[in-house]
């Protein structure tokens, strides 16, 4: 399916969080794929979006129901994006607010799904406590362990009940380490230490395919409230996946053969339910710059 259409009609989609990495290609990806695309952040972006952007503070209920006007869908990207940006409180309290309001406002205007970033860190990152077995799955959920964590396992929960009681779906994807290729030149630095990466099991996700999937789950058959894991095929490193859990988690059972270089967070379920197939990796972006 490349697009999602009623009537004929394109559907009109609201990005929140426009601006930001994710929200930039996912921008791009619906715009790609012939939607209407409503565009949104409290910051104008620093290059062109090839739409307007709308400036809203989605803390404010009035503002998150006025951009949610007259559209069909969100795909919700605006929140603090990671622990530590701000201090422990503000992080937790904006992004509840911010979540609650496009949430409800979305129930209030009878949207037809919701698509929103949740995050990996429900899942116990940092693994400063190892991991219960790995890959890690849906099924190692919930263990928060920042307040930025927090707040997006409680949102996860927010959004089960406004389901519940809206009957809209609603879509979290709980998104690894968001990169772009650029960022790919880095990943030499923690070959000699796999320490440095152990927070997350070495995972990543290349923002393209991170905007893939927000595609992918505006068009999917879905009902109720789910959540996906949305990582790439592979790991950081470039030792097989196996021998680098064992070293720096020893204790750690491997449940099942990842491959080689498979990926320690499993995506068994976004491509099953979404038809998820990452598209891009690192590998292929450095042997291209190499070659």
């Amino acid at each position: 399916m490349l697009a999602w259409h009623s009537g004929g009609m394109a559907k009109r989609i609201c990005v929140t969080g426009a601006s930001g990495k994710a929200g930039r290609v996912t921008v791009a990806e619906l715009l790609a794929h012939d939607y209407q695309v409503v565009a949104t952040d409290r910051v104008r972006p620093s290059t062109s979006l090839g739409v307007d952007v709308l400036l809203a503070d989605l803390t404010d209920y009035g503002q998150a129901a006025e951009v949610l006007r007259g559209v069909d869908a969100v795909v919700h990207l605006a929140n603090i994006p990671a622990p530590g940006i701000h201090t422990p409180a503000v992080t937790f309290n904006e992004n509840m607010t911010m979540n609650f309001n496009v949430f409800q406002a979305a129930a209030e205007a009878r949207l037809d799904r919701v698509v929103w970033a949740s995050s990996e860190t429900t899942l116990g990152l940092p693994f400063d406590v190892p991991p219960r077995y790995a890959p890690v799955d849906e099924g190692h959920y919930p263990v928060p362990t920042s307040t930025y964590a927090l707040s997006k396992v409680a949102s996860e929960t927010i959004a089960g009940q406004i389901a519940e009681w809206s009957q809209i779906p609603f879509i979290a994807l709980r998104f690894s380490n968001i990169l772009g290729p650029a960022d790919y030149e880095r990943f030499p630095e923690a070959w000699a230490d796999p320490r440095l990466r152990r927070w997350n099991l070495w995972g990543y996700i290349d923002e393209r395919d991170a905007a893939m999937a927000c595609r992918l789950a505006l068009e999917a058959p879905a009902k109720g409230a789910v959540s996906y894991i949305i990582a790439a095929a592979d790991t950081v490193m470039d030792r097989p996946s196996a021998a680098v859990l064992a070293e720096v988690f020893p204790g750690v059972t491997l449940t099942r053969e990842v491959g080689e270089f498979g990926t320690l967070l499993a995506i068994d379920r976004a491509q099953a339910a979404l038809g998820f197939t990452p598209q891009h990796s690192w590998r292929d972006h450095l042997a291209a710059r190499s070659s």
